[in-house]
């Protein structure tokens, strides 16, 4: 049995654990960059308890809070210029994915030039300033993993920078955050988390540690999907979630994805559709196109849900996500073009073609041909 397993992040978890932790900061740095978005942050409390936290560990900071939803190139580099002019010498990031992604980003674009030619190249110095991630959704896991996924307008889709430099120094997860996310939000967020650990599993990547994260994430989640159909989440619901969105960044930060993100890059970029919710319209399908080669990772991922079968997990999915959008034919054939060319369809224990994108679109959204 041969196989590596890194997991660098220290991560903290528990009610008030920013405050608790205050003097964990220390050990990054003396003046912070605060990244996130312009209002959730501050809404949910995590803001404030971060810059409570550096000023009684005596640590300055200033806030860069102009990320967007899927964070664009542009966005990083403005964020590392606001770094270096401030002095900061590490970064912390509060948010959902979008200002996870770009905090790492930031983080490196600050320590050393790379021009936007090179930016996906994974040709980097062995410099980053240091980061702490808050994340405030259950879903992308990016507080443990070694991704920024930005949105890339010359590719016409999402492309991620993957290097070891971008995992995070510290992680604190407190499920207050979280608790007064909308259902529709929180249901996206709990799906790409999902997909996360079946993806990690699916994938030919995984390994034996890999596996037992990815089933426990996989495991946690099931167990909330009654009450999200109700949306009577408890805050122990919300607590449950975090973690089990960290438990799959985990597994994906060593597996990778597999072609359900490279096909849902597409939703999200042309038809502005949540990054977790496009990942749960093509899932079903995409594990139908799998189990056709490898029947036993299927069954051991429903198995793991607590189903007997994987149409179970299909009614349950489509019950989350609602009514799904139009999309053509035409639309279809170019989503599929450009999935095909992605990275992470070669973590595909049977490797689609462009065909087989094509009909998994095509089931994913009921459109007759």
């Amino acid at each position: 049995m041969e196989f590596q397993f890194y997991m660098p992040t220290r991560v903290i978890t528990g009610e008030d654990c920013i405050r608790k932790n205050k003097d964990a900061f220390r050990a990054l740095g003396k003046k912070a960059l605060i990244v996130t978005g312009a209002r959730s942050a501050k809404v949910n409390g995590s803001e404030k308890d971060v810059t409570e936290a550096l000023k009684l560990a005596d640590i300055e900071y200033e806030i860069f809070d102009r990320v967007m939803s899927n964070p664009t190139i542009a966005c990083v580099y403005e964020g590392a210029a606001a770094a270096r002019d401030a002095g900061a010498d590490f970064v912390i990031a509060i948010g959902g994915g979008s200002p996870m992604d770009a905090g790492k980003a930031i983080a490196l674009l600050a320590a050393q030039d790379i021009s936007e030619d090179d930016l996906f190249k994974g040709q980097y110095e062995n410099k980053i300033l240091p980061m702490a991630f808050v994340p405030t959704t259950a879903g992308t896991g990016s507080e443990v993993t070694p991704y920024s996924i930005l949105t890339n307008d010359k590719a016409q889709t999402k492309t991620s920078i993957a290097t070891p430099l971008l995992f995070p120094s510290l992680a604190f997860l407190d499920g207050r955050y979280t608790k007064d996310l909308g259902i529709t939000t929180t249901i996206n967020t709990a799906i790409d988390a999902l997909s996360h650990g079946i993806e990690g599993m699916i994938s030919v990547k995984a390994n034996p540690v890999s596996d037992v994260l990815a089933k426990e994430s996989i495991r946690q989640i099931g167990e909330c999907f009654n009450a999200l159909k109700k949306g009577s989440l408890t805050a122990a619901h919300r607590e449950q979630l975090l973690y089990a969105s960290m438990l799959a960044g985990v597994v994906i930060a060593h597996t990778g994805t597999t072609a359900v993100h490279s096909m849902g890059y597409s939703l999200t970029y042309f038809m502005d559709i949540d990054h977790g919710r496009a990942n749960g319209l093509l899932l079903a399908e995409f594990m139908k196109f799998t189990a056709a080669g490898r029947p036993d990772v299927i069954e051991s991922i429903i198995t793991a849900m607590g189903y007997k079968k994987l149409e179970e997990l299909e009614k349950d999915l489509e019950e989350l996500l609602g009514a799904k959008e139009g999309v053509t034919a035409e639309e279809i054939a170019r989503y599929s073009s450009i999935a095909i060319k992605a990275k992470n369809i070669g973590n595909c224990p049977v490797v689609p073609e462009e065909k087989d994108l094509v009909k998994i679109y095509t089931e994913s959204f009921k459109l007759s041909v």
